[in-house]
């Protein structure tokens, strides 16, 4: 076999590989001896068919297989010989006009990985903000539980409707005094002031009596899923079957045994944990990104182009289908259009801190264990049917690709604790609100706009109820989770993590977030 260089410019290699026709020949007589034994044919004996009608049988499928199996080894001593690293699965065409009796002539072109020093860890400094837990804090998460077990009493004869008060009542909805779908209903239950109902109608049912009848004019949001009632006038006829008053919450020992707990105490034992271990995930964010950040400051090497363009389609198909989903898709496109040269410079980083972060794991001995592995394993085969988790775990074993990609996230935290363990680290006590602005800050530390946003979405329910409001996490919902850091795609995996796209105009924080998104 011979092998010469054609190009070397950059990460990208060119070659030609000749591979002599007595090469191939060889092989081709070495399947034919092979499969022969195996071959049945009238007239001999098993075993007995002669090699030259075995070949005129099955020449040009033997032919294939063991051209096939040449290239596939040429490749591999291509690799070998030249000491590469390719970044992706190398081009590979034959060269026009063979045919079987001829030497072989490929051309292959790959991109080649960096070669990336393994930088010293020396003098790495990281400062973590924490968020202690107060008692106040415990104390009002066990009062939303309270409200979330909210009880009512009847309010007696006479008593008029106020805002925190229930009512049982029956309904009718009617568009152009039509009655329509969804809008009516028996004995349902509405807290007044709680928001659940559509604007305007709990208002108009305060100061209203048991056993009282009327009507309600209200208009549909002009945002409401059911296309029939966006933005259209409606009324309501409803009768009053009931108030009901609020119980006094109390919190002790008799709620916590509600709750299944032994006592009060318990509960917020429970909740205290749960609020450390909150932020306990927002400070490993915050610290997360800073160590990027500074990886990518003290970093500056090229990466494979190829790799960037499938970082880059990846975070361009996200942000697009984010933006299809905006009340005006077409301003969202052409936003984030108008950036996106700086979302591929972001795709740059992105793979950049993968490979960087690929090399310090490699050369500190951080590995996924085999016990590890089958946990993940175990773990992924949960999401699909009882009875396709065998095949699902027989394809990660056998695809090493799959496999990969199954275990970046895993190895990538565990460089990342790694790196954490080596750097001097500072504490310091913030609010929760300074500990969210460090998170979604740029990389210089500006601070990044904030766009909260509310939806309404149609449920099981009525179509007069709406869902309360969702607020959306400022960044991690409209771009790439702000801890997402880059595992290892070509050494170890690639890396995955929560990414999704920009909703509302943030280029600061959007951005900022995007850097710190996986490299797949």
């Amino acid at each position: 076999m011979q092998i010469v260089e054609t190009s070397n410019e950059g990460l990208k290699r060119a070659y030609t590989v000749t591979i002599a026709a007595t090469a191939i020949a060889a092989r081709i007589e070495g399947e034919i001896k092979k499969v022969a034994p195996q071959v049945r044919m009238p007239g001999f004996r098993p075993g007995k068919v002669p090699a030259n009608l075995v070949r005129k049988l099955h020449g040009p499928a033997i032919h294939q297989e063991a051209l096939e199996a040449s290239i596939r080894e040429a490749l591999d001593t291509l690799v070998a010989q030249q000491a590469l690293r390719p970044a992706t699965q190398p081009s590979v065409s034959l060269g026009e006009g063979y045919a079987e009796g001829q030497d072989a002539e490929l051309t292959v072109a790959l991109e080649v990985l960096p070669v990336i020093a393994a930088p010293s860890l020396d003098g790495l400094k990281l400062e973590k903000l924490v968020v202690p837990v107060t008692d106040e804090q415990v104390e009002e998460a066990v009062a939303r539980i309270g409200e979330g077990q909210k009880t009512f009493a009847d309010a007696g004869e006479g008593a008029v409707a106020k805002d925190g008060d229930q009512l049982i009542i029956d309904f009718v909805g009617k568009l152009d005094g039509e009655p329509f779908e969804g809008g009516s209903a028996e004995d349902a239950p509405l807290e007044l002031g709680a928001g659940r109902f559509i604007p305007g109608f709990e208002e108009q049912l305060v100061g209203s009596t048991a056993g009282e009848e009327k009507t309600i004019t209200v208009t549909f949001p002009a945002d409401y899923p059911a296309e029939n009632l966006a933005g259209k006038e409606t009324t309501f006829d409803i009768t009053v079957k009931a108030v009901k008053v609020a119980g006094e919450f109390e919190a002790n020992d008799d709620f916590a045994k509600a709750l299944g707990l032994e006592s009060i105490e318990q509960l917020r034992t429970l909740l205290r944990g749960q609020l450390e271990q909150e932020t306990a995930g927002q400070t490993r964010t915050q610290m997360k990104r800073q160590l990027l950040d500074v990886l990518a400051a003290d970093h500056d090497f090229d990466v494979p182009p190829s790799m960037v363009e499938a970082e880059f389609e990846q975070i361009w198909q996200q942000l697009t289908t984010e933006a299809q989903r905006e009340d005006n898709p077409e301003e969202a496109l052409a936003e984030i259009e108008a950036e996106k040269d700086d979302y591929r410079k972001i795709a740059v980083r992105r793979v950049r801190l993968g490979l960087l972060l690929s090399e310090i794991g490699q050369a500190n001995g951080v590995a996924v264990s085999a016990q590890e592995m089958e946990m993940l394993i175990r773990q992924a085969a949960q999401q699909y049917r009882e009875e396709d988790r065998q095949r699902f775990v027989e394809y990660i074993r056998n695809e090493p690709l799959a496999a990969a990609q199954l275990r970046a996230p895993l190895y990538e935290d565990k460089v990342v604790d790694f790196l954490f363990d080596k750097a001097e680290v500072t504490t310091r006590e913030v609010t929760r609100e300074e500990l969210q602005a460090a998170i979604e800050a740029d990389e210089n530390g500006n601070p990044a706009v904030i766009a909260d946003e509310a939806s309404t979405e149609a449920g099981e329910a009525p179509a007069v109820e709406a869902e309360a409001p969702k607020k959306k996490a400022p960044a991690r919902k409209k771009a790439a989770a702000a801890d997402a850091a880059e595992g290892a795609p070509a050494a170890e995996a690639e890396a995955t993590d929560e990414a999704a796209a920009p909703k509302k105009k943030a280029p600061a924080r959007k951005k900022a977030a995007a850097e710190d998104a996986p490299a797949e």
